[in-house]
């Protein structure tokens, strides 16, 4: 069995990704990327955690102040939850700003958020808050609500957090004018555990982690994926090949995209209507490589021909040449699947 390092050399890898995801869209006739690694609404899968995480933001937003948090491991789909939400909202209620760089300090995290409302940034800080203050006053005249999203918030200083949560108390006529969700990794809920952060937490209306999928909602996330872009059956993926899946990704579902992605341009290249559990445990293998860099050097008894104590194998030695001279065959072969795909473009 080959690996994909055998389609093309190390030094080669990086030009084609773009190649590797329309190559598999166009031999599987895909209308898009199922696997993209960009959070795309269009893509959500409400699995039993997502879902009560969707409850907890739309409850948090029913209330119309104070703060909304969200954690989980990175890939967990914490940014894909906001987008869903987004696309629910009624746009003509709700105005929104992002923060995605959190490395800040306080006064250009209060920047951003400002700049992200459409308040100018070379004034001062004063002049902006008042700026602020009035566009709030004027979105509540008009019926609508200003949302702040942060992510990576487990980046933010405590200074910054307290910036936030003084922008929080902007009151109109006794109502809170300004609501904020905070996303954030793990480590977040122990910075909010921090006695500093005491009156945030006060704040807080709604909080919830998003954990891991399990094994059949990983099965039911590939499905849905696959499905939104037209698949059809083709490729077929058995058993074995979802659960390892779901084993090597852990049911993070940006690592579950990430190995997804993968296999199937190897299916494509290997022209494989079924996807099997070697062609899954082949590729997560590669990219556990991929990520520890170099595989290390093998010691004397590592190398052809000699056994554990260093003895010397004809036979052995034999066995690799041939097994060498078949993986050039297969790269050859691959190669010129490469080449006629990529013709066809032109």
């Amino acid at each position: 069995m080959y690996t994909s390092k055998d389609v093309w050399p190390e030094t080669d890898r990086a030009s084609f990704p773009q190649q590797g995801s329309d190559m598999y869209e166009s031999h599987y006739g895909f209308t898009g990327s199922p696997f993209q690694l960009t959070p795309d609404a269009r893509f959500f899968y409400g699995s039993r955690a997502h879902s009560r995480a969707i409850a907890h933001l739309t409850f948090g937003l029913s209330q119309g102040e104070g703060f909304v948090i969200v954690t989980g491991e990175v890939g967990a789909g914490k940014t894909t939850l906001v987008e869903r939400l987004w696309s629910q909202l009624d746009r003509a209620t709700y105005t929104l700003a992002r923060i995605n760089t959190t490395q800040l300090s306080s006064d250009d995290l209060f920047r951003l958020a400002m700049h992200g409302f459409g308040i100018e940034r070379s004034q001062d800080k004063a002049s902006m808050l008042m700026d602020f203050e009035e566009m709030l006053r004027q979105h509540r005249l008009s019926g609508r609500r200003c949302l702040l999203v942060v992510d990576e918030a487990q980046n933010l200083s405590l200074a910054a957090i307290e910036e936030l949560r003084m922008l929080s108390n902007l009151t109109e006529d006794g109502r809170a004018s300004l609501q904020t969700i905070l996303l954030g990794q793990p480590q977040f809920r122990r910075m909010l555990a921090s006695p500093d952060l005491s009156q945030l937490r006060q704040r807080v209306l709604a909080s919830y982690h998003l954990g891991p999928l399990d094994e059949g909602e990983t099965r039911a996330y590939v499905e849905h994926r696959l499905t939104t872009v037209g698949w059809a059956g083709n490729p077929q993926l058995t058993d074995g090949a979802f659960a390892a899946i779901h084993r090597h990704s852990g049911g993070i579902p940006r690592r579950i995209n990430r190995l997804a992605a993968r296999v199937l341009l190897y299916g494509a290249l290997e022209q494989a209507t079924t996807l099997t559990t070697d062609m899954v445990e082949t590729i997560a293998n590669e990219l556990n490589q991929d990520l520890e860099g170099a595989a290390p050097l093998l010691s004397r008894a590592g190398h052809a021909g000699f056994d554990d104590d260093g003895r010397f194998h004809e036979d052995s030695l034999r066995e690799r040449v041939e097994a060498l001279e078949a993986k050039v065959a297969r790269r050859e072969r691959i190669f010129q699947r490469l080449i006629d795909v990529l013709g066809q473009r032109v």
